[in-house]
C-alpha cells in the first residue's frame, strides 16, 4: 500500500496561527486608537494655530488680548471656528507685558476618541516683551494623545 500524503493543516497548527493573530491584534488595536485620538487632537492644534497671527497683531497694536465671544477685530466668533472634532476655539486671556493671551480649542464631547472627549488644547503667548512671540501649548488631555509639538499639561 502506498502511504497517503498529508493534505491541509492540523488543528493545532490552525490554533497556533489564531493565537498569533490574537496577540498581534491585542497590541495593534490600542496603538491604532491612540493614533486616531492624536490625529483628532491635531485638528485642534491646527485650528488654534490659525489664530496666532490675529491675536499677536491685536496684542502688538493695543496691548490687549482679544476675546472672540462675538466676531471682533478680524477674528471669527468662537462657535464659528469649529471642525469635525473641535466644537469651538476661544481667544482671550489677561494681557501682560510678556503676553498672556490664550487661544483655547475645545474638543467635542461626542464623536471623538474616548480619551479626548471634552478636552481642551491651550496656546499661551509669552516672551512678547523680548521681541519675539512664543506660543506654549498645554492640554487637559493625556500626553499620548497630543501632537509632538504640544507638551501637554
Amino acid at each position: 500500500m502506498k502511504a497517503q500524503m498529508q493534505k491541509g493543516f492540523t488543528l493545532i497548527e490552525l490554533m497556533i496561527v489564531v493565537a498569533i493573530i490574537g496577540i498581534l491584534a491585542a497590541i495593534a488595536i490600542p496603538a491604532y486608537q491612540d493614533y486616531i485620538a492624536r490625529s483628532q487632537m491635531s485638528e485642534a492644534l491646527s485650528l488654534a494655530s490659525g489664530l496666532k497671527t490675529n491675536v499677536s497683531e491685536v496684542f502688538a497694536q493695543d496691548g490687549t488680548c482679544p476675546a472672540n465671544t462675538t466676531a471682533t477685530e478680524g477674528i471669527a466668533a468662537a462657535t464659528d471656528i469649529k471642525g469635525n472634532y473641535v466644537v469651538s476655539v476661544t481667544t482671550g486671556g489677561t494681557a501682560a507685558a510678556s503676553g498672556g493671551c490664550t487661544i483655547v480649542a475645545k474638543m467635542n464631547s461626542t464623536g471623538v476618541s474616548k480619551g479626548i472627549q471634552g478636552a481642551t488644547l491651550t496656546l499661551t503667548l509669552s516672551n512678547a516683551d523680548k521681541g519675539s512671540n512664543v506660543w506654549a501649548c498645554t492640554s487637559s488631555a493625556a500626553q499620548k494623545y497630543l501632537p509632538k509639538s504640544c507638551t501637554g499639561a
